[in-house]
C-alpha cells in the first residue's frame, strides 16, 4: 500500500513509501491513517479486489458493536468468505500484497476472539494484520494480548493488537488514573505486538448521556476531553514511542458532485477555523476535528465512511517548512536555531521528539509543499 494513490498526478516534495504489514513496527505504526469501520457481515472483497474504496490504506471488519449478537454467526462465516475470496485474487494475481490493505478484526469479546481464531488457517492469517480489542481494561486486557502472543507463535506469523480505551473505568474521574497506570505497565510488556492505541469517544460519551453534534468537535464535549487528555499525558510522553490514533467522526453527508467553494484566500486552517464553507458541513466538520486531532498528538483517524479517507489522509501530509524543520533539529547536537524559513526558533532538545514524529510521518504520508497542496490532495 501507498498513502494517496487515488491521486497519482500530484507531485509531492517526497514521496509517502510503499507499506504492508511486514513493514517495520517503527514505521508501521505511523501508517494506518483513516482506518475504515465496517460490519464484519459487509461484503468488501469485490471493492478492495477492483480498488473501488479510493485511498483506503487500512480497515477494521467489526464482531462487536456494529453487529447484532444474532449476526456474528453470520459476520464470522462472512469474514472468513472475505479472506478466501482475496487469497484466491492474489493467488491468481488479480492483486498484489501490495495493493491489500492492513486488515484487522475487532473481536466481540474474549472468548469470541478465542473460538474464532481456531477457525483461522495459516493462509488467512498471513493476509490479516491484526485485531482489536473493544473495552480494553485492566481485566481483560493480560487475556486478550496473552492469547495475541499465542497466535503469533503458533502462526509464525506477525499478528497486531490495537486496544481500545472506552471502559467506564477510564470514564470516571476517580478510577481513571490508576487505570491509566495499570494500563501502561500492562501495555509495555506486551510493546512489541501493540501497533496502535485507539480510543472509542462513542462509548465515553454514552457514560455521561452526551454526543458532539455537526458544528463542533469531540474537544468541546468536557467530560471526554478530560479523559482524552489523560490517556495522551500517559502515552505520548518522550520515550514512550506509542501512537494514538484519534476517534471517529460520526457524521458524512455524501454528494457525487461535491466540489469546493473557492475561498483559498486564507490556509485551509484559517479557513476552517473562520467557519468559511469549503466542502459541506459534515466534512468541514472532519477536517478541523483532524487539525486539532493533529495538534493535540494524536495520528490517523478511526473513520466510518469512505468519503472520509482521502480527507484524513491528506491532513497527515507534512508540510516542507514542518519537514524541513524537522531534519534542521534531527541533524544539530543541541541550542537554539533560526529555522530555514526564518519565522521561528528551533530548540533542539524539547523540539526533538516533535521532529522524530514529523519525520516518520513524512516517510508514511509525504511531505507537501504547503497548506494549499491540501485541497489538491483533496482531489
Amino acid at each position: 500500500m501507498r498513502h494517496h494513490q487515488y491521486n497519482s498526478s500530484f507531485k509531492f516534495v517526497k514521496n509517502p513509501i510503499e507499506f504492508n504489514k511486514y513493514t517495520k513496527k517503527e514505521i508501521l505504526q505511523y501508517c494506518l491513517g483513516s482506518t475504515l469501520y465496517m460490519p464484519g457481515t459487509k461484503d468488501i472483497a469485490d471493492k478492495i479486489i477492483n480498488k473501488k474504496l479510493q485511498g483506503l490504506t487500512s480497515m477494521v471488519m467489526c464482531f462487536e458493536d456494529a453487529i447484532s449478537e444474532e449476526s456474528l454467526p453470520k459476520a464470522e462465516a462472512n469474514v472468513i468468505k472475505t479472506l478466501e475470496k482475496l487469497i484466491r485474487a492474489l493467488n491468481k494475481h488479480e492483486i498484489s500484497e501490495m495493493d491489500l490493505p492492513l486488515i484487522f478484526l475487532r473481536v466481540r469479546n474474549l472468548s469470541q476472539f478465542k473460538q474464532f481464531t481456531k477457525k483461522l488457517t495459516h493462509k488467512q492469517v498471513k493476509i490479516l494484520a491484526g485485531f482489536v480489542f473493544p473495552k480494553f481494561n485492566s481485566k481483560n486486557g493480560t487475556l486478550y494480548l496473552d492469547h495475541l502472543h499465542k497466535l503469533n507463535d503458533e502462526h509464525t506469523e506477525i499478528l497486531y493488537g490495537m486496544p481500545i480505551l472506552e471502559s467506564v473505568e477510564l470514564a470516571l474521574k476517580e478510577t481513571r488514573l490508576s487505570e491509566l497506570k495499570t494500563l501502561k505497565k500492562l501495555l509495555f510488556s506486551y510493546k512489541s505486538l501493540i501497533l496502535n492505541i485507539r480510543v472509542g469517544t462513542t462509548d465515553l460519551s454514552s457514560i455521561f448521556g452526551v454526543r458532539r453534534g455537526i458544528d463542533y468537535s469531540i474537544y468541546d464535549i468536557l467530560p471526554v476531553r478530560d479523559c482524552l487528555s489523560d490517556i495522551i499525558n500517559f502515552f505520548t510522553r518522550e520515550g514512550d514511542d506509542y501512537i494514538l490514533s484519534a476517534p471517529v467522526w460520526e457524521y458524512f453527508l455524501v454528494d457525487k458532485q461535491m466540489k469546493f467553494k473557492k475561498t483559498l484566500e486564507d490556509k485551509i486552517h484559517t479557513s476552517l477555523f473562520k467557519r468559511n464553507h469549503i466542502i459541506n458541513d459534515a466534512t468541514d466538520g472532519l477536517l478541523r476535528e483532524v487539525i486539532l486531532d493533529k495538534a493535540n498528538g494524536f495520528i490517523g483517524k478511526t473513520t466510518i465512511h469512505p468519503s472520509h479517507i482521502k480527507y484524513v489522509n491528506a491532513m497527515q501530509a507534512v508540510t516542507e517548512e514542518e519537514f524541513l524543520d524537522a531534519q534542521q533539529i534531527l541533524k544539530t547536537t543541541g541550542g537554539v536555531i533560526k529555522s530555514s524559513k526564518s519565522n521561528k526558533m528551533n530548540e533542539i532538545k524539547p523540539h526533538r521528539s516533535w521532529a522524530n514524529k514529523i519525520y516518520h510521518k513524512s516517510l508514511a504520508y509525504g511531505v507537501i509543499k504547503d497548506e494549499t497542496d491540501y485541497f489538491k490532495l483533496f482531489r
